[in-house]
C-alpha cells in the first residue's frame, strides 16, 4: 500500500381477495423511458437550438455548444426506468444511505481505518471523482442536489461503492492489490456512480415490495388450498431469483454507463477490459458461481459486452483528449498487453 497512513485494520377469503389484487398489480408494472433530463444549469425552458445559439454567442462558445449538443446523442443511451422503483421513496433511499455512510465511517475512524483528508492516494481518488460527477447529470436529474463525498477505508477487501445520494467509498484492497492505473479506477468509480445514477438500489428495495407481496399472497391461497406455506416457500424462492436476474442486469448496465461517463471525462474506456482481465486473474483457479445464480456477470461474458460496446464510447474518449479517434493510442497498462 502506498502513503503513511500507519496501521490499517482488516477488516386467511377476503384477504385471499386483497392478496389477489395485490399480486396483480406486479403485472401492470413495466417499464417506462426514463423522465426528461434536467436541463443544464443556467439554461433557460426554452433554450435555443444549437443553430439558433450559434448565431447569438461568439464563435468559441457556439462550437463548444454544438459538441456538447453531440456528445449527448452519442454514446450509450440513457437506460429505460422501470415503474417497480417507484415503490419506494427516492428521498428515503438516499436519507438511509447517508446514515449508513456515516456509521461506517465512524467506524472505521475508530478502528484507525479512515485515509486522512490529506492522504495522496485520498487525493487521488478525489481527483479522479471531480472529473467525473459533472459527467452524471446526463443519467440521473437528482445527481445536481446530492452532496458527493469520496472516502478511502484501509481494508484488504477488493471494494468500492458508491451509495445513493453520491457517497463514494474505496477500499485500499482494491486499489493496491490490482495495482489500479487511474483510468482502471476511473471505471470502478465509473460503474458505481452508475448504480446509484440509475438507481438500482431504489429499485430493488422496489423488488423486496413486490417479493414480499407475493410471498404473503401465495402463502395465503396455498393454505386455504390445505398446503400450509408451500406457495409461500414457492414463491420466495422465484422471488429470490428474479431479485438476482435484476441484479445481474444492474451490473451489465453499470458497467456500460459506467464507461460512457469516464470516457467523457477524459478516461480510456479500453481500461474497463483490462480491468475485469486483471480482476479474472486475482480470482484465479478459484473461479466463479455458475453465472445464472451470480449476482456478476461472469467475467468472460461482462469483457466480451465492454469490448462490444467501444465503438460507441472511444469517440466521447477522443472528443475529452481533442483528438480523432485514429489517433489514439493502444491502452498500456501496468499489467499484461496493450489493448488496441
Amino acid at each position: 500500500m502506498t502513503g503513511s497512513l500507519g496501521s490499517w485494520k482488516t477488516d386467511a377469503h377476503a384477504t385471499a381477495r386483497a392478496a389477489a389484487a395485490a399480486l396483480a398489480c406486479v403485472i401492470a408494472l413495466a417499464p417506462v423511458p426514463h423522465e426528461a433530463r434536467a436541463q443544464q444549469p443556467g439554461a433557460a425552458a426554452s433554450a435555443p437550438s444549437p443553430a439558433t445559439a450559434s448565431r447569438t454567442m461568439p464563435d468559441g462558445q457556439a462550437e463548444a455548444r454544438k459538441r456538447e449538443a453531440l456528445s449527448q446523442d452519442e454514446g450509450i443511451a440513457v437506460p429505460q426506468r422501470s415503474r417497480i422503483a417507484s415503490l419506494a421513496s427516492a428521498q428515503r433511499v438516499e436519507a438511509q444511505a447517508q446514515a449508513q455512510y456515516g456509521q461506517l465511517l465512524k467506524q472505521a475512524s475508530s478502528q484507525g481505518a479512515l485515509a486522512p483528508p490529506d492522504y495522496p492516494p485520498l487525493l487521488r481518488l478525489k481527483a479522479i471523482a471531480e472529473r467525473l460527477i459533472p459527467h452524471s447529470r446526463r443519467f440521473s436529474d437528482r445527481s445536481d442536489a446530492w452532496r458527493w463525498e469520496v472516502n478511502l477505508l484501509g481494508s484488504k477487501q477488493v471494494n468500492a461503492f458508491v451509495m445513493p445520494g453520491g457517497k463514494i467509498a474505496f477500499y485500499t484492497g482494491i486499489i493496491d492489490r490490482l495495482r489500479l492505473t487511474d483510468d482502471e479506477i476511473a471505471m470502478i468509480m465509473g460503474h458505481e456512480m452508475a448504480h446509484a445514477l440509475l438507481e438500482h438500489g431504489r429499485e430493488r428495495e422496489g423488488q423486496a415490495r413486490l417479493a414480499q407481496i407475493a410471498t404473503v399472497g401465495a402463502s395465503v391461497f396455498s393454505q386455504i388450498l390445505g398446503y400450509g406455506d408451500l406457495g409461500g416457500q414457492l414463491a420466495s424462492g422465484a422471488s429470490q431469483l428474479t431479485l438476482l436476474k435484476f441484479s445481474r442486469g444492474d451490473e451489465a448496465e453499470a458497467d456500460l454507463v459506467g464507461m460512457d461517463i469516464a470516457a467523457r471525462a477524459g478516461y480510456d474506456p479500453r481500461a474497463a477490459i483490462k480491468l475485469w482481465q486483471k480482476m479474472s486473474s486475482l480470482a484465479g483457479g478459484q473461479g466463479q458461481p455458475p453465472q445464472f445464480l451470480s449476482t456478476h456477470p461472469a467475467h468472460a461474458t461482462r469483457i466480451d459486452t465492454i469490448g462490444a460496446a467501444l465503438p460507441k464510447v472511444m469517440p466521447l474518449y477522443a472528443r475529452a483528449l481533442g483528438v480523432a479517434p485514429d489517433a489514439l493510442p493502444p491502452y498500456a497498462s501496468n499489467w499484461g498487453p496493450p489493448i488496441r
